[in-house]
């Protein structure tokens, strides 16, 4: 009698950690959920990315939010700052790769420039086709607190911002950090 006892408490302590490892699996995934439609437009990790709306070379309007739906690396770069040139061509090679899936969104710090010619010649012997976007006021790297140049952020499509990057990035951290999202 005493063994059916000991294996009947046995059983129902099983029953019940199966019962709390599953409530719990499925509350962090709801919690989950709940802080991506919670979150605060910011720009740290977890925040979602603030909207902007720049110029781009042919004097075209570009938003962020245009790129919803897409994951997106935000690129604020100068023509002047080696880190940024060593980095484009990474950035051209992964947006050539993945550009079904992946938006390369290059922010010129264009305010820093000695002339937006600078810009267009620089795109043009760097052959870079993804979409630039010129910050002629400074005002969009204010918002996003540029102090390091280059500065990537990686945003997945639903415009949260997973991963913050300063300094310049290779097509290996590219690939990480984008295969890390949704």
């Amino acid at each position: 009698m005493r063994k059916n006892s000991i294996a009947i408490i046995a059983v129902l302590i099983l029953a019940v950690w199966g019962i709390y490892d599953y409530t719990k699996d499925r509350t962090a995934t709801n919690n989950q959920q709940q802080t991506t439609e919670e979150a605060e437009v910011g720009i740290k990790k977890g925040n979602i990315a603030p909207d902007f709306e720049l110029l781009n070379l042919n004097g075209n309007p570009v938003k962020l939010s245009d790129f919803t739906g897409k994951k997106v690396i935000l690129n604020y770069w100068a023509t002047w700052c080696p880190p940024c040139r060593a980095e484009m061509p990474h950035m051209e090679k992964f947006y050539n790769d993945n550009e079904k899936d992946v938006v390369v969104l290059a922010v010129n710090l264009t305010n820093t420039e000695q002339n937006r010619d600078n810009v267009s010649d620089f795109v043009e012997d760097f052959g870079l086709t993804f979409p630039v976007i010129m910050d002629e006021e400074g005002d969009v790297s204010s918002t996003y607190q540029v102090i390091a140049y280059p500065t990537s952020y990686m945003i997945d499509s639903q415009g949260i911002i997973q991963e913050v990057f300063q300094g310049a990035i290779n097509y290996d951290i590219m690939e990480k950090a984008i295969s890390k999202m949704d």
